[in-house]
């Protein structure tokens, strides 16, 4: 992934100084197992414990030459550690080293993913308090519908992000498996303790079964899960956005000192952080597809998946890190235009309590069907001539007749919109 949206910390889990370091520490972990079992002598193991090294260079130029990554990173090790480097790698295929390799940085990948998750959900809680009776008009299709609250608008986030949650952690449960189970998954040549010894230091389990290779439906999980998340930040990014049209003008992203929005416009204070969560949203659940692609290997093992995973996996993780921490900066900044809310409410004339009004009618003993008619005769003469639904209710003899006009001034009052939200508050405790 390109530096811009690279953070450091999570960038150097997928440097190949760090992929090396995991592949050196599998196979000498193999060997303390080897060596518990009695194959390896002693001195041998400290000694290759001692003196095994790699140099990123050095293993790039050798594999120019070989043409395969594990055998080149073998061969510089081999340089390093001297006579015993005889007993690197037995009983071992590429894959043992390489997918459970992979399976730990993955891991370390996914759990700064989730804590940044949770970090989110906490800062999303927060402000679901804080905005709990900041009134706003409720919008299904883009337009006006009945009245709700910014602090319900966040709530549903916050949850939205627990599921995330969950389903991160579902796929941690799922990736956290090793295997050195050799060529075909037999052990033909590696007993299941050199195995269990491997993965339970590395702090895996055990795949159950396994070919030459850990089954990539794992993998296809792992990269779904990132993908649901940036889809959800993407969902409310874009709420941001259209939020902050300048004819909404309800919130806006934090504006620092010094930052310009346009070359050419001085006035321009564009949502260009929620513009970009948008777009990596589209990179992170593209490079699903390819990880379900990869399942279907022949046979045992082939080789497809490999030029594939060097991409997708550090790719989203990367995004899906960047996402999250300019998300919190978003959020924990967020201008929140709550006069500008009422106001965009009032524009309505009384038209979001169109529900209210009808429902009245109908308990009144008003049939249905001609409720509506009357309730939407006054609301599209209001679109109509600009005049205030609300007015036009009052001056309507068929409403009014069921209606005292004293208690159609009642019916439109904002806070009954709020009475039944608390429930929904506490279950954010």
């Amino acid at each position: 992934m390109i530096e811009r949206y690279s953070r450091p910390k999570m960038a150097a889990i997928w440097e190949l100084q760090n992929k090396y370091s995991t592949w050196l520490k599998i196979e000498v972990l193999a060997l303390e197992a080897w060596h518990k079992l009695g194959k390896i002598p002693k001195e041998s193991l400290d000694e290759i414990k001692k003196k095994a090294a790699f140099d990123v260079d050095r293993t790039l130029e050798i594999e120019k030459e070989v043409r395969h990554d594990v055998i080149a990173f073998l061969t510089n090790v081999a340089e390093n550690v001297g006579d015993a480097s005889g007993y690197l790698h037995y009983g071992l295929t590429s894959s043992d080293v390489v997918d459970t390799a992979q399976a730990v940085l993955m891991k370390q990948a996914l759990e700064s993913i989730i804590k940044d998750t949770k970090n989110l959900a906490a800062l999303l809680k927060k402000k679901a308090k804080q905005y709990k009776s900041t009134m706003m008009a409720g919008r299904t299709h883009g337009m006006h519908a009945e009245p709700t609250t910014f602090g319900l608008k966040l709530a549903v986030w916050y949850f939205e992000i627990l599921r995330n949650i969950e389903r991160l952690e579902d796929a941690l449960e799922s990736i956290s498996y090793g295997k050195l189970s050799g060529a075909v998954g037999t052990y033909a040549n590696t007993p299941p303790e050199i195995e269990e010894y491997v993965t339970d230091k590395l702090g895996l389990k055990q795949a159950e079964a396994s070919t030459q290779v850990l089954q990539r439906d794992r993998h296809a999980q792992y990269m779904s899960a990132l993908a649901i998340l940036a889809s959800s930040i993407e969902k409310f990014a874009v709420e941001i956005r259209h939020m902050q049209r300048t004819e909404v003008n309800e919130v806006s992203e934090p504006f620092a000192k010094g930052q310009k929005g346009s070359s050419a416009m001085p006035h321009k204070k564009n949502p260009i952080i929620s513009e970009r969560l948008t777009g990596l949203a589209r990179v992170v659940r593209a490079n699903v597809i390819p990880a379900l692609e990869d399942v279907a290997l022949w046979h045992e093992r082939d080789i497809s998946h490999s030029s594939v995973e060097r991409v997708i996996v550090p790719d989203s993780t990367i995004l899906t890190d960047y996402m999250l921490a300019k998300f919190i900066e978003v959020i924990e900044g967020l201008e929140v235009n709550e006069e500008q809310m009422q106001k965009n409410m009032d524009i309505s004339g009384g038209k979001l309590f169109s529900q209210r009004l009808l429902l009245t009618l109908v308990e009144k003993g008003v049939i249905r069907e001609e409720a509506y008619k009357s309730v939407q005769r006054n609301a599209l003469k209001a679109d109509k001539d600009g005049s205030n639904f609300k007015e036009n209710v009052l001056a309507d003899a068929e409403i009014t007749k069921h209606i005292p006009a004293k208690d159609i001034e009642k019916l439109f009052d904002y806070g009954y919109y709020l009475r039944r939200t608390d429930k929904i508050f506490e279950r954010l405790e």
